[in-house]
């Protein structure tokens, strides 16, 4: 019987957002009694995340850029080695294919990969996933964030369903609460009226987010709205366009764009509504936060996001790229006060029935134990590891 597994996470993207939030939710909370947790990333975000990732991690930065740097690969396997990792896991897909291959040869009991979102980029021979296939002969076991995600994996990418179980992203749901109020002095600071209509958008600048369909939007639902107001929280590639179109549209006075934000729950206690117009997604942690907080949502139905945003239940829903679609469903919330009530119960209600970060660690560590014990590396059977095989 082995007295601790030993799980190190791998990522080489230098993004901020829902990967991120992923991995740290689960180097805080896997059981310290029977795992012991540690992270290889870039040194700019370890740099990052140092105070946000707990004492007792080994955080572990390593130059990833260029991955097929035969120094990396070696400096990776040196980790793999003297940490004696039980389980490598590995976050998106480049990250997967330099790291997979060196985890086997280095004899790491169990790989695992979670792919996060759909590569909506790839075009000609990449959009065929013939790398995905051969590179997945040396992942053990694949992690879904959602069912569109599952999805995706085995009818698009063409990887074995076998390998594949869907655990849901999740949220510390404890830090939102519908009644939480704005810090004092917020909406003034952003330059707001005390009863303007506020919109929160949370999400990295950058084309997927779709923040250009959501102004493009903006001027229908002002002539409907007047004193409507939207917040941006992230930062991203798009900044300076964005923040130029804002200008040259004329809604100076209506959008601010306030960079990333440690207390996201501060803002979503100003906003009435959120908004969420990405062209794809895994499960978006922005999408289950707001339902936490208990505030009615309008996202596009792409990918995981109507797993969490089903319209007409707990949000709207309208077509990626559609802006005037956008702006109805927003002009919809904002004029049915009683419909935004009721979706903001109803969400709430099911993100912490099905999104609650505890479940997500729990059905991970479940599915650790269970393929290790499957491949003969852990000796005892924990309770609950028939749950690891169920889809949430």
């Amino acid at each position: 019987m082995r007295a601790m597994i030993s799980v190190l996470y791998f990522s080489n993207s230098l993004a901020r957002g829902g990967t991120e939030e992923h991995i740290l939710t689960l180097l805080r909370g896997l059981d310290r009694s029977r795992f012991r947790p540690s992270f290889v990333c870039t040194p700019e975000v370890a740099a990052r995340i140092r105070l946000d990732v707990p004492d007792d991690v080994a955080l572990i930065p390593l130059r990833l850029r260029k991955p097929h740097h035969g120094g990396a690969a070696l400096a990776l396997a040196r980790v793999l080695y003297q940490r004696h990792v039980d389980v490598l896991h590995s976050h998106l897909f480049y990250a997967s294919l330099f790291a997979a291959p060196i985890a086997k040869v280095t004899r790491v009991p169990l790989v695992v990969e979670t792919p996060h979102v759909r590569e909506s980029w790839r075009q000609g021979l990449k959009a065929r996933y013939i790398v995905d296939r051969v590179a997945g002969r040396f992942v053990d076991q694949y992690i879904a964030v959602s069912e569109a995600n599952r999805r995706y994996l085995v009818e698009d990418k063409g990887l074995p369903s076998r390998k594949i179980v869907v655990i849901h992203n999740g949220c510390d749901v404890r830090r939102f609460n519908p009644h939480h109020p704005a810090p004092a002095g917020m909406r003034q600071a952003l330059g707001f009226g005390e009863t303007d209509p506020i919109l929160v958008v949370i999400g990295r600048l950058e084309p997927q987010k779709g923040h250009r369909v959501l102004l493009e939007s903006l001027p229908a639902v002002r002539r409907a709205f007047p004193g409507v107001r939207v917040v941006c929280l992230g930062e991203g590639a798009l900044r300076r366009e964005l923040e130029r179109r804002v200008t040259e549209s004329g809604l100076t006075d209506a959008v601010r764009f306030v960079g990333q934000q440690p207390n996201v729950a501060d803002w979503l206690a100003l906003a009435n509504a959120t908004v969420l117009p990405s062209f794809y997604e895994g499960l978006p942690l922005a999408a289950i936060e707001s339902l936490a907080a208990g505030r009615p949502m309008v996202a596009t139905a792409v990918d995981g996001t109507p797993e969490v945003v089903v319209d007409g239940s707990t949000g709207l829903t309208v077509p990626p790229g559609d802006a005037a679609a956008l702006a109805r469903a927003i002009c919809r919330l904002l004029s049915d006060r009683w419909l935004g009530e009721k979706l903001a119960l109803a969400g709430r209600d099911w993100v912490l029935e099905r999104f609650d970060a505890e479940r997500q660690v729990q059905r991970t560590e479940a599915l650790y134990e269970l393929a290790l014990a499957r491949r003969g590396a852990l000796i005892r059977r924990p309770s609950g590891l028939a749950q690891a095989g169920r889809r949430s």
